[in-house]
């Protein structure tokens, strides 16, 4: 007997329950999902939204069910996760009128369920219709309804606004609703980036030129992994904040250069580049899988003077000669939150005792990388993160302990111009709204040469 392939809405709920049941990432399910059911071209970016969007509002839409549900009466949770994903349509998308976005519903419940939980269902989503949605403004406290109305748990709400403030941290927590457009880098030692773009728009990519980085792009329609100037090695995909690190580095000459925690290449490749297939770049991660994925970029784009190693960069000053490289690049593990736009599952699982932790790792990684630098030589520390714990705090905290350091306060006339704004000294600080990148921290230390 044939199986019968799930259709949209069946597969958006199956994904959903298995990134609440499993902590599963929800980029990986997608992708198989899309494969297993066969979901036509069509209806792909559905899934993904339903996905991704009933992720990114899970709070919001929790706040809106509550009114409508008994307290007492126990929901499967598949159950309450259909719920969630049906408001989410009904709420956030036009396109699906709110009679089929609940038939729909109901028809799922009754396949998954029994006639009484699709009763249930149906009366739920029709009463919410009947009486409307509750409003956010009833929510007094400022951070209270910043953290439900943008789906951001509290904890995290209250840090941006004592890091940030209340306007800078809503404006972070509205982009972080929205899904992120595809940039990528021209690889200019083998092409122009007016010759890449017309090789795009051939393949019937729509395209622009990068705002920020010169040779960086912006992908507005299609995939440009899926090209044939990707294939060549014309281009990466990598996203404009992440690009600021090469010219941080100043690697304007033929340098011995570490990358040293560098899966999976985009920063490695993007030197090597830049010193057009002159110098070293000795590309570092800790996992053999991740150090292939680095190896396969570099052959793609026909980069021979990157080196891939598998190791902890914690231990590399006790494997690698001391003072033995002019740049060192320490692109560190962080919390991620930065990149909330493209992980949306991400922002419910990490707690502060995260950052904690992290703090002593990144410290750990500073100290170690640090003797392999040579005297007058540049370290970039960087994260993909906007949290102060694990940007100046670190950098604060390295410098005091180590006096041959100090900051080097030329970054910004490194940079291109449109980048400057954002640099206070050594250090430059992205958000997600300056101009829709990730999140992202650099800072610049320069080893003393007395």
């Amino acid at each position: 007997m044939k199986k019968t392939r799930k259709n949209v809405r069946e597969a958006a709920l199956d994904i959903l329950e298995s990134i609440q049941k499993n902590q599963a990432y929800s980029n990986l399910l997608l992708n198989t999902t899309i494969k297993k059911n066969e979901i036509p071209t069509k209806d792909i970016g559905l899934l993904t939204e339903i996905v991704y969007g009933t992720l990114q509002r899970k709070m919001a839409l929790e706040y809106y069910l509550r009114p409508f549900l008994n307290k007492g009466k126990k929901i499967e949770e598949w159950v309450y996760i259909l719920l969630q994903m049906t408001v989410y349509q009904i709420v956030y998308l036009d396109r699906i009128p709110d009679h089929a976005a609940i038939n729909e519903a109901v028809e799922i419940a009754k396949k998954r369920g029994h006639k009484g939980i699709s009763g249930f269902v149906n009366a739920v989503l029709r009463n919410m219709l009947r009486q409307g949605l509750p409003s956010f403004n009833e929510i007094q406290d400022d951070i209270e309804r910043l953290s439900i109305e943008t789906s951001h748990p509290h904890w995290l709400v209250k840090r941006w606004v004592e890091q940030l403030s209340l306007e800078e941290a809503r404006k972070m927590c509205e982009i972080n609703l929205t899904a992120p457009t595809q940039t990528a880098r021209v690889n200019t030692t083998k092409i122009s980036v007016d010759e890449c773009l017309a090789l795009l728009i051939e393949e019937g990519f729509q395209v622009e030129v990068s705002a920020v980085i010169p040779e960086g792009i912006k992908i507005l329609r299609g995939n440009v992994a899926h090209s044939t100037v990707f294939e060549k090695g014309y281009l990466t995909i990598q996203d404009e904040s992440s690009m600021i690190v090469a010219y941080a580095l100043d690697v304007d000459k033929p340098y011995s250069v570490l990358d040293a925690c560098a899966a999976p290449g985009g920063k490695s490749t993007h030197i090597a580049e830049k010193m057009n297939k002159e110098g070293k770049v000795l590309s570092i991660d800790l996992h053999e899988h991740k150090v292939k994925l680095i190896k396969q970029n570099a052959d793609r784009l026909d980069l021979p003077t990157i080196e891939t190693k598998a190791m902890d960069s914690r231990k590399l000053d006790s494997t690698l000669e001391a003072e033995s490289f002019d740049r060192i690049l320490l692109d560190a593990p962080c919390s991620g939150f930065g990149v909330m736009r493209r992980k949306p599952d991400m922002k419910y699982t990490k707690t502060e005792a995260d950052v904690d932790r992290l703090q002593k790792i990144q410290l750990d990684l500073l100290t170690s990388v640090s003797s392999l630098l040579k005297k007058g030589g540049l370290l970039v520390y960087s994260t993909c993160t906007i949290d102060k714990a694990e940007n100046e705090e670190v950098v604060e905290k390295f410098l005091a302990e180590n006096v041959q350091f100090e900051r080097d306060l030329t970054l910004a006339e490194r940079l291109p111009l449109d980048l400057q704004q954002y640099t206070t000294g050594n250090e430059l600080q992205i958000l997600p709204q300056y101009f829709g990148s990730d999140g992202f921290y650099i800072a610049a230390l320069r080893k003393k040469v007395q």
